[in-house]
């Protein structure tokens, strides 16, 4: 392909994101970003020999959000029903894990008398949450266009709008959270969504690395890139420079530093005794494989911000319902 072809290529990509016509794009980053999600929770959840019958859970919806999503990418009703419906049941699932988590810490030992200890060797607290990003993804893209939507009039706002009584307008469209994320005015809340997972993700590493004593050098930078990613997406949420400049730019350094993290992490579980010749073994006790990958999806959210739109102002709102 050559380079004035793939110049197009990215432009397109761009005014699809801008617009918010990128249904089919995000839902299936969001069935590919749950798989090792859920591969992450299967083993974590083994290692605890699925003591609570809720621990299969989200080993199940990992599985039928996957589904949903690559559903959701060949079919818009799929996408705006199972997909969706799919999602919340995963975010309410996690918000269950983690006060599950919550209290295995603090059925622990000393319980939270000794939080650093029992945050460490006890569940990890944030894990649900960061699962929960993958479920989330899926129910923004519900409410998405497809890539090969085209609204050429805009629909109508009120009931007695003249555009509803054209014929094929469909039902009236109110102004709010939902139309501005059809148009791809979200930045500020996809910025949110970048900073409390790079908050999660970055707390994970913490621990994760603290177990091993910090042993490499290389395991501080996700305890580095992680809170500029946080400082850049609430940047974002005042300065409109900081959404278009310095986010896609830490984006991009914590997505090349999951994804070292991700060779560093691998390389850990091939030297372990017994090698490729004891893989799920050695992949259950060793260093997590897919954790890095769920930071260079921290990265992935901020990118995918620093293209969007920003919300309409409180009182352009109140403007454009008057007008309407």
């Amino acid at each position: 392909m050559r380079t004035v072809e793939v110049a197009e290529v990215l432009k397109l990509a761009d005014e699809h994101v801008r617009e918010g016509r990128f249904q089919r794009s995000l839902a299936l980053l969001a069935a590919l970003s749950c798989i090792p999600a859920g591969l992450e929770v299967s083993y974590e959840h083994y290692r605890g020999s699925y003591g609570n019958s809720v621990m299969y859970t989200p080993v199940v919806l990992s599985g039928a959000l996957a589904a949903a999503g690559i559903a959701g990418f060949f079919s818009k009703s799929a996408a705006q029903g199972l997909m969706r419906w799919t999602g919340y049941v995963t975010i309410a699932d996690c918000l269950t894990g983690f006060g599950f988590h919550i209290r295995g810490i603090y059925r622990k030992p000393g319980n939270w008398r000794v939080p650093v200890i029992n945050m460490v060797m006890g569940p990890p607290i944030f894990a649900p949450l960061l699962f929960g990003v993958s479920a989330y993804l899926a129910v923004v893209a519900s409410y998405l266009r497809r890539e090969d939507e085209t609204d050429w009039l805009p629909r109508a706002a009120t009931r007695d709008h003249w555009r509803h009584r054209l014929p094929g307008s469909g039902d009236h469209e109110q102004i709010s959270w939902k139309q501005d994320l059809r148009e791809g005015r979200f930045q500020k809340h996809m910025a949110v969504a970048a900073a409390a997972s790079s908050f999660f993700s970055g707390f994970e590493a913490w621990y994760s690395h603290y177990k091993n004593r910090f042993q490499y050098k290389v395991q501080w930078t996700p305890l580095i890139v992680s809170p500029l990613l946080m400082v850049a997406a609430l940047m974002t949420l005042r300065s409109r420079w900081a959404g278009h400049k310095l986010l896609p730019a830490v984006s991009a350094v914590a997505v090349a530093n999951g994804t070292i993290g991700f060779a560093y992490h691998a390389r850990g579980v091939l030297r372990r005794p017994g090698g490729l010749k004891l893989p799920l073994y050695n992949v259950m006790y060793g260093p997590p494989i897919f954790a890095p990958l769920l930071f260079a999806a921290c990265g992935a959210l901020g990118l995918l911000a620093s293209l969007l739109r920003r919300e309409p102002a409180a009182l352009k709102q109140r403007k454009r319902m008057v007008s309407r």
